[in-house]
């Protein structure tokens, strides 16, 4: 599968990105191209971690993909590293955008926003404010911080949250008299002092860390995230959505992603597993990209679209 490597400008700041054809010919070609998936990996992830056989599968069908990192993270140029900002992070999704439509052979007014976990709420957010998205996939959707940091207290417990709070507050006081973060492990073993703690989670998230991820973050994530509010967006998305859930999330809460889904009109699917579990090398992976090829496939076609405008005429 043919991978080019591109960088793209966000605000700024130089962000890394890889750009896929797709094969030729394509069921999906139109007379302006072919359509885009514009993906990015979630919670301090990078593209490298797990994005690739995603983007893969999809090229494999005929769809150009551009995958690409935030800024701070991974490949992408910014400081500082290793943390979140959720306006500097919708930017670069929507930067991505822009640069994704600019590719030779791509269809600018068939964007695809796929995203995983924080980055699923980061697409569907992004979705509800651009006319040329086409589709949204939003796996293991996040779209509630405070919802997340409810869960988080039922899995950790009070003292493990207080104190990650308050570690968190001291990064962000630090950082507006120019002191260097505060930095924690993004995910540690129950019981350990990181974001994400979950029985598993240590494991499963190093099973597809890829070599430009660091296992850090900005303890003021933590306040980043009680802003993160996803699925207020969710109801002014227009093109066709496909949310997909896993019933045993302990990171991203199920019942927060199913009302989204709800306010979205979007197809749902469910999966008996954990926040992982989707990935490649793990039991649900096949499932989940079967369905989000399937619901591709049914969407993006040209004949679908021709049937759909003439419904409208």
């Amino acid at each position: 599968m043919t991978r080019q490597t591109i960088t793209f400008d966000s605000h700024g700041t130089p962000c890394d990105a890889w750009f896929y054809r797709g094969i030729d010919p394509s069921p999906y070609d139109g007379p302006a191209g072919r359509p885009v998936v514009v993906m990015a990996h979630g919670f301090a992830g990078t593209k490298d971690s797990g994005l690739e056989p995603f983007a893969e599968r999809f090229a494999g069908t005929g769809l150009a993909v551009l995958a690409f990192d935030f800024r701070g993270f991974g490949l992408s140029g910014g400081e500082p590293r290793q943390r979140i900002s959720l306006s500097g992070q919708l930017d670069d999704y929507r930067s991505a955008i822009t640069a994704a439509s600019c590719q030779p052979g791509v269809d600018p007014a068939r964007v695809v926003v796929w995203g995983v976990s924080m980055s699923a709420g980061f697409a569907m957010t992004v979705a509800a404010g651009h006319d040329d998205v086409c589709a949204v996939i939003a796996a293991i959707p996040l779209v509630s911080g405070p919802a997340a940091g409810r869960l988080a207290y039922h899995e950790v417990g009070g003292a493990a949250m207080v104190s990650s709070t308050m570690t968190g507050i001291g990064s962000a006081l630090g950082a507006r008299i120019g002191r260097a973060p505060t930095m924690m492990p993004v995910v540690g073993r129950p019981g350990e002092h990181a974001a994400l703690t979950a029985d598993g989670f240590y494991e499963s998230y190093l099973s597809i860390a890829g070599p430009s991820w660091r296992n850090e973050v900005d303890a003021a994530v933590g306040l980043e995230l009680g802003r993160f509010r996803a699925d207020k967006y969710a109801s002014r998305i227009t093109a066709p959505t496909l949310v997909q859930i896993a019933d045993f999330d302990s990171a991203a809460p199920p019942h927060s992603a199913a009302k989204a889904a709800f306010a979205a009109h979007a197809e749902v699917r469910h999966y008996p597993c954990d926040h992982f579990d989707i990935f490649a090398g793990h039991d649900w992976f096949e499932p989940a990209v079967d369905h989000q090829l399937s619901f591709l496939a049914r969407h993006l076609s040209p004949a679908t679209r021709q049937t759909i405008e003439k419904a409208a005429r």
